[in-house]
């Protein structure tokens, strides 16, 4: 795993939720989240957005549209510990090289017990990393995707530059993110029950309202779909779009390397 190392008597103050804290502070708490929350992760998921993150999820896939005879075509899903949006790509597309590239270890650990059940062991390759530095080879992978995991990358333009670098020529990066909800009063429901009910959950379900209340401040700090957009474009990126889906709750982000 690399990670960057920041001097202290330089480093700048970002945003963890809605706490400011050292730039090179973010990611040990961000691990710290991810630790504890690892093993309810999917069941949170689900209690959460109602189910919801599933078709979010069926959507990704839909809109990446897989070859399904596609030997050879290689696919590299970042921040995918857990399996889910590998396990849909293995699906639509049997014939598909698939690595899960995760920073946090326990939900590596997740992701190939459940890749173990469901025999899909010998076709995901489970790699821990960090997705500002991967480490896997430049030009070397036809898709690129991330879900609901980079923004909780502390260097986000670096992440989308890296993204860049291992894509092929032709590439696709494909990203699907939470969004602020632009529909009137359902961003003001969205609010109630993401600040309230959310952290309740977690602490009920899995003993840890904290770390799902920092998830739902991650995401109101997240740029908007225009911000991230232009964000895309800058590393080089082109024919951007993107799709809102649910009201903005969550929005897929697309580009290419051309």
């Amino acid at each position: 795993m690399t990670r960057r190392g920041t001097d202290a008597s330089m480093a700048r103050d970002t945003h963890f939720g809605f706490e400011s804290v050292r730039e090179d502070e973010k990611q040990g708490k961000v691990d710290a989240v991810f630790d504890r929350v690892a093993r309810r992760y999917d069941l949170m998921n689900d209690m959460m957005s109602g189910g919801l993150h599933r078709l979010w999820k069926d959507a990704m896939i839909a809109w990446l549209n897989p070859p399904r005879g596609g030997a050879g075509w290689s696919v590299l899903d970042v921040a995918g510990g857990t399996g889910d949006i590998a396990f849909r790509i293995a699906e639509a597309a049997p014939a598909a090289e698939i690595t899960v590239l995760d920073i946090n270890p326990n939900m590596l650990d997740v992701g190939a017990a459940r890749a173990e059940k469901r025999g899909l062991a010998d076709r995901l390759t489970f790699v821990e990393g960090n997705a500002e530095d991967t480490g896997l080879p430049a030009s070397s992978f036809d898709a690129y995707t991330i879900a609901f995991g980079i923004r909780n990358v502390t260097h986000i333009d670096l992440a989308l530059k890296e993204a860049y670098r291992v894509l092929k020529p032709g590439g696709r990066f494909l990203c699907l993110e939470f969004s602020q909800v632009e529909m009137p009063m359902l961003d003001k429901i969205y609010d109630l029950y993401s600040f309230n009910a959310i952290p309740a959950m977690g602490r009920i379900v899995a003993g840890d309202a904290d770390s799902y209340r920092y998830l739902v401040e991650s995401i109101r700090r997240f740029p908007d779909r225009e911000t991230f957009a232009d964000m895309i474009r800058e590393v080089g990126f082109e024919r951007v779009q993107w799709r809102a889906l649910s009201g903005g709750i969550t929005v897929l982000h697309s580009g290419w390397r051309i």
